[in-house]
């Protein structure tokens, strides 16, 4: 459960943005998508890889 304390004098918005910043961390939306449909171990894998390899040709670009 994610409790988000309202400080004195602090607006509304100000404490439902820092309560979408902790539900972000949190990675709760990311796990109910993926656990919506099975995915084999072999499609997951293959994903994997091919964010490893864009995130490896981003970072050889920027250096």
């Amino acid at each position: 459960m994610i409790i988000v304390n309202v400080k004195e004098g602090e607006s509304l918005d100000r404490a439902l943005k820092r309560f979408k910043k902790k539900f972000e961390k949190t990675g709760v939306l990311r796990e109910l998508r993926s656990r919506q449909a099975y995915e084999k171990k072999s499609v997951a894998r293959r994903i994997q890889v091919k964010k490893a390899i864009y995130k490896q040709t981003l970072n050889q670009d920027n250096a």
